[in-house]
């Protein structure tokens, strides 16, 4: 079994031609990605709250999925935020709750969805944005939402969680994590501590997978950079690059699954940053 994975927040850029894909790709940008990588973060079903589907994938975007890759391919796959959003977004101050907010039925025909893919999926990932108090009193409250959750849905499939409040990553919200084999997600970017530290830290805490995601602070100022064109790296990050090559390459030596999901946004082309980091990581052995 693999214990690394390394890929990028989704596949579909032009702007990775010779990069990532040969001319001509552009029929199946997937089947040439799944030459070069092992895993792929997939968002597309995430951006679900308001929209009648509510996210389910389509049986034939599945089935098209599973033919462009291998056996050994993994898909880390992003929840319907339908499950995960407290409340609608809103332009002004007035919070309507949000009924699907981890909605135990949602999840299972989310799932079932997927069918074609099961043995492929790495990880599902739940994205929890930052939760202030008028969405959530307290963390205590959140994890006991959490538990009851987890203890419905099926039991062993590839669960992970990332949140967007600091102050909440600790041991005991590791702990929790471990005692249910559920994955943290630890996000480089949105103001969040630095993962090579949060690694450093509570590396004794950790459970058997982790999963990292590359992504920046300033999406828009980078969008400015690059105009859209994902095929160099703007805002170069090798102290951050190594320093978190490092930590991986230590919890990797206690025999722990890792995957590493990197955004065109944290340094301007995901592809150029994996050749980065996978440079560090290769001078670690």
């Amino acid at each position: 079994m693999e214990k690394l994975y390394i890929g990028t927040c989704s596949w579909k850029y032009p702007s990775w031609e010779y990069l990532v894909y040969p001319p001509g790709s552009e029929e199946n940008f997937l089947k040439e990605y799944a030459k070069k990588y092992n895993s792929v973060e997939v968002d597309q079903w995430f951006w679900s709250l308001g929209k009648r589907s509510i996210g389910l994938p389509k049986a034939e975007t599945v089935q098209e999925y599973d033919q462009s890759t291998g056996e050994e391919f993994r898909f880390t796959i992003k929840c319907p935020n339908a499950l995960t959003l407290t409340h609608h977004y809103s332009k002004n101050s007035q919070l309507i709750r949000n009924e699907a907010f981890l909605d135990i039925e949602l999840f299972n025909s989310f799932w079932d969805a997927l069918y074609p893919i099961h043995a492929k999926i790495g990880l599902l990932m739940f994205q929890f944005e930052y939760l202030n108090r008028t969405k959530m009193t307290s963390r205590a409250l959140f994890m006991d939402q959490l538990h009851k959750f987890f203890e419905a849905v099926p039991a062993d499939l590839p669960y992970a969680i990332e949140i967007r409040n600091p102050r909440w990553i600790d041991s005991i919200w590791f702990s929790f994590l471990r005692q249910r084999n559920i994955c943290p997600v630890l996000i480089e970017g949105y103001w969040m501590d630095s993962v090579a530290a949060l690694l450093d830290r509570y590396e004794e805490d950790l459970g058997q997978t982790v999963c990292i995601r590359l992504h920046g602070d300033d999406r828009s100022g980078i969008e400015v950079l690059t105009g859209g064109n994902w095929d160099r790296r703007v805002q170069p990050k090798d102290d951050d690059l190594a320093q978190i090559a490092r930590s991986v390459t230590r919890i990797l030596q206690g025999d722990r699954v890792v995957y590493v999901n990197i955004n065109n946004h944290y340094e301007g082309s995901a592809p150029l940053t994996i050749e980065s980091f996978t440079s560090y990581l290769r001078a670690m052995r």
